[in-house]
């Protein structure tokens, strides 16, 4: 048991901040553009992907998660490269959430990810006894909003 605690908590001690985003495509319009720049990223060592998942939301409300095979059919793009990006962190529970989100008639892809860039920084952190007590994402559209506003006040 303690080697267990002990294995964890040298794993963390080296880990980076681990993220989230949801990504909803209306009608159900992927086309797979992200796909090429999303593996860059993890082939440089940028982000380390934990889970990825695709949920559907049918007309009538219905919410189902999708399997990289359902999403695959136009031999365009090998979703097969993210097979098994699965830790477990994503339940039943909140494929039902995501889905709460989604437009009737759209699909989202849900990824969450470990930040690898910054694991050194939110270590040396850690060991000088800091802890996050705040984060947060600011939207490229707030900012745009923000900055349109300031223009026109001036």
């Amino acid at each position: 048991m303690a080697e267990n605690i002990e294995a964890f908590t040298e794993e963390y001690d080296s880990t980076g901040p681990i993220d989230y985003i949801v990504v909803e495509f209306p009608g159900n319009r992927m086309r797979g553009e992200a796909f090429p720049l999303l593996i860059d990223l993890v082939e440089r060592g940028i982000i380390r992907i934990l889970d990825f998942v695709f949920v559907r939301k049918d007309t009538d409300g219905s919410i189902a998660a999708l399997t990289l095979k359902d999403l695959d059919g136009d031999d365009q793009l090998d979703l097969q490269l993210f097979e098994g990006a699965s830790s477990g962190l994503i339940g039943d529970e909140d494929v039902a959430d995501i889905g709460n989100v989604l437009e009737a008639g759209s699909s989202g892809g849900v990824l969450i990810y470990e930040n690898l860039w910054a694991a050194p920084f939110a270590s040396a952190v850690r060991r000088a006894g800091g802890q996050l007590v705040a984060s947060g994402r600011l939207p490229v559209q707030a900012i745009l909003a923000a900055l349109d506003d300031i223009e026109h006040a001036a």
